[in-house]
């Protein structure tokens, strides 16, 4: 069961069921682009396992996809930004459920950062660095916090950059709040989609994620946001309080930037010159509008 008492349905709320499934169907979006035979693809120039860091790029990069991405689909802009610029990158799938391929981030978010915690081993061991820089869009970028506090994960991991994580939970603009009025959609959710059911706000997951703080010692977090996220809201739930954090308005950079929710992650050079600049501070440049070019 979800966190809410069930109530009556009501007109106005059979009214914006619509509404409802809009904002979840934005979720969607990203992998909506991707083909069969592009999940099916290797992916070109990352996931090379023998790529060794070089000096100026000491540790290998991570990409931890969004609910319902995959480990290609989110990653065909970025994937070879970083690449290009001497980057080691690799990317998971995780999150999957039995039955449904390509649409993953759906299973329980704590057995997904299971499956992190195994792919950074792999990394580790095939490079030979000491730690992985991990880099997330939505889920993506807050599941792994789960990672760094219960399994271990700060000891092998430099930095985390979230890219419109949901850190403390959504409301889906507030439409989390009219489950009530939908008798059995809330069961389903928990039931067949339980990596959707602990990211809503108030979730018994998103509760212990938080307990004790946002941060662990010794990772750096940049927290990367867009005032038009119509996803994780309020937009402002998705910054960290610690130490070692960053949080970023794209808007603060570039105000003409209109990139929503799925944008910022999947397309959004001004948000990629945010991710180079946290991955290698000692060489990061001011990003403006200008940074699409770069």
């Amino acid at each position: 069961m979800l966190p809410w008492t069930r109530a009556r349905r009501s007109p106005r709320a059979r009214r914006t069921l619509a509404a409802l499934l809009l904002a979840v169907t934005a979720l969607v979006a990203p992998a909506a682009t991707a083909t069969a035979a592009e999940a099916a693809a290797p992916s070109r120039g990352w996931n090379d396992y023998s790529c060794k860091p070089s000096a100026a790029h000491p540790r290998p990069v991570v990409l931890v996809h969004g609910t319902f991405g995959n480990s290609v689909d989110n990653w065909l802009v970025l994937a070879p930004y970083l690449v290009n610029r001497g980057y080691c990158v690799f990317s998971l799938d995780y999150g999957q459920l039995p039955g449904v391929p390509f649409f993953n981030g759906l299973g329980p978010i704590d057995k997904s950062a299971g499956q992190l915690d195994v792919f950074v081993d792999k990394v580790l061991g095939a490079t030979g660095a000491p730690k992985a820089d991990l880099v997330g869009h939505s889920q993506g970028g807050m599941m792994p916090n789960y990672y760094l506090k219960f399994l271990g994960g700060a000891d092998k991991v430099n930095a985390l950059v979230g890219i419109a994580p949901d850190n403390h939970g959504t409301t889906l603009l507030g439409l989390t709040r009219l489950l009530p009025y939908f008798p059995g959609v809330e069961d389903l959710l928990t039931m067949n989609t339980p990596g959707l059911a602990d990211q809503v706000a108030g979730s018994a997951f998103i509760t212990k994620l938080n307990a004790g703080g946002d941060t662990v010692p010794g990772v750096r977090y940049t927290v990367i946001a867009t005032r038009y996220d119509e996803v994780v809201t309020p937009y402002r739930t998705q910054y960290l309080d610690g130490p070692n954090v960053r949080n970023v308005l794209l808007q603060d950079l570039c105000p003409v930037d209109l990139s929503e929710h799925v944008a910022i992650g999947t397309v959004d050079r001004i948000a990629f010159h945010e991710v180079a600049n946290a991955l290698d501070p000692a060489h990061a440049s001011p990003t403006t509008c200008a940074s699409v070019i770069g």
